[in-house]
């Protein structure tokens, strides 16, 4: 089992961005000081919800930062880039990091975004799969053109290839368990952030391993796996290609010595910041969006994920693995909202929940 964290750069009420970014680089940094496997780096765009606006330069100074962990995007939002751009970022990471770097996509929202980018609301809602083909041959051919859509262009070289072998040590990042993990000639791996059963379609159909939210139940995220397997064999990939998906599980956790006290914790920070946060998302065509309850929320995501003592959480974990047969995940880290308690959090993690997990 690989557990690693979830970073936001969440500004919570009454703090900067600048301080929010801070907490972010640092609690990942503590995450490689305390042994966790990896650290996923999500985006957004004018909002306090997330004050990173690009997850992959974040994931470039992290890298730079770090020796061993894995540094992933969850997501870079497609629609508002450019496929091709994207690519080459993701190409230049993974060979420069010596094969650290974790590409997750997905689809975004109907948000303002769209407007401010350019993107336009088909981007969004009819565009999507046709980037992810082109971000896909990116990472995959040595020479690409692109005839329609939105994105038509001639023939051009990928420089660099994400093929070209990689130099300098490699037993820093390479974990024999890890199926996605570069054996000196793949691309970066890619992961496709799934919310519906069109995305969950979609991953099974191209052989991408999903992200799923941290607001999905245990079952939820098993009938979702499941539906992948059904959709892939459909498509015609192999039981051994399907059996080395290696998805990835988001949640939160928060660990203390009484487990209502790592409630009580997210329960008295994390209802200001999801308010303040979801309601400044405004939509690209004036659409009204319902937002959740922040405080039913939290206490949703404390009942689903590993809150508590450490026994609690590698239990918490433990079951969520055995429900959905997944080994990886991606955990909120900052609930607190507050640097040193993220950092003990984090600390606490690797010391004392990781050893249980085996």
């Amino acid at each position: 089992m690989r557990v690693g964290s979830f970073v936001l750069a969440a500004q919570f009420p009454g703090q900067g961005q600048g301080e929010a970014l801070h907490r972010a680089v640092r609690s990942a940094e503590v995450a490689e000081e305390a042994g966790l496997d990896s650290v996923w780096l999500a985006e957004h765009h004018f909002v306090p919800y997330g004050t990173c606006p690009s997850a992959v330069t974040l994931a470039a100074l992290l890298l730079g930062r770090t020796r061993r962990i894995r540094i992933g995007t969850a997501v870079s939002v497609l629609p508002t880039v450019h496929p091709v751009a994207l690519g080459e970022q993701a190409a230049l990471l993974h060979i420069t990091s010596g094969g650290r770097f974790s590409l997750g996509v997905g689809r975004g929202g109907p948000w303002v975004d769209l407007e401010v980018f350019g993107a336009g609301l088909e981007a969004y809602e009819k565009g999507f799969p046709d980037s992810l083909d082109l971000l896909l041959r990116w990472l995959t051919e040595p020479r690409v053109e692109s005839s329609g859509g939105r994105f038509p262009f001639r023939e051009v070289a990928v420089v660099p290839r994400p093929q070209e072998a990689l130099t300098g040590p490699r037993d820093a990042w390479t974990d024999p368990r890890d199926a996605s993990a570069d054996q000196g000639g793949s691309g970066p791996e890619v992961i496709l952030a799934c919310t519906s059963p069109s995305s969950v379609r979609l991953a099974a159909q191209r052989g991408l391993p999903m992200l799923l939210g941290m607001h999905a139940s245990d079952d939820e995220k098993a009938e979702m796996v499941a539906s992948w397997n059904r959709h892939a064999r459909a498509a015609g990939h192999t039981p051994e290609e399907i059996a080395a998906a290696s998805h990835v599980s988001a949640g939160v956790v928060q660990i203390a010595d009484r487990r209502v006290e790592a409630a009580e914790t997210l329960q008295k920070a994390m209802p200001g910041w999801l308010k303040q946060g979801l309601d400044a998302h405004v939509t690209v065509d004036g659409r009204s969006r319902a937002m959740r309850d922040p405080q039913a929320y939290t206490e949703l995501l404390c009942k689903l994920h590993p809150v508590g003592t450490p026994q609690v959480c590698a239990d918490r974990l433990a079951a969520t693995s055995e429900r959905t047969g997944i080994t990886r995940f991606a955990l909120l880290v900052e609930g607190s909202g507050d640097l040193a308690a993220t950092e003990e959090n984090v600390r606490r993690l690797g010391a004392e929940v990781l050893p249980q997990l085996g």
